[in-house]
């Protein structure tokens, strides 16, 4: 690598991954209400509190989903993975709830893992992985 260090890096956790949404309401509203994700944090930042900083995850996560108001570009294009004991009762529990963009039942593939997709309202990707 062009750009290695000697210096030990002080890098030690992925603690927050940030997707772009339309409506942090609605993203709210997703997240908790479909997937089942806690808030972890919902507060207003900025000189006059115009902003808003929120965080979900699923209960006993230690890494948060932060959800955002587009800063640069339009909402979504992010993605995320995310673990369930029992991908094929998870899919089936999705699928049952209307309105939401997920891909057919898993399938046993040799060599990978049991995983769908599924998109939030702003296209962000969710993949559900047993590990």
């Amino acid at each position: 690598m062009a750009n290695e260090t000697t210096t030990r890096t002080t890098l030690n956790n992925i603690g927050v991954v940030m997707f772009t949404v339309a409506d942090q309401d609605a993203a709210l509203a997703f997240y908790t209400g479909t997937l089942g994700f806690e808030v972890r944090g919902d507060t207003s930042f900025g000189e006059n509190g115009e902003y808003r900083w929120l965080e979900v995850a699923p209960p006993g996560s230690t890494a948060r989903l932060a959800l955002n108001p587009p800063m640069f570009d339009s909402p979504g294009g992010s993605a995320i993975g995310v673990e369930s004991s029992d991908a094929l009762a998870e899919h089936a529990r999705l699928s049952a709830i209307d309105g939401i963009d997920i891909d057919p039942a898993p399938e046993k593939t040799p060599g990978a893992p049991l995983m769908f997709m599924l998109r939030d309202p702003d296209g962000n990707v969710i993949t559900v992985v047993e590990p």
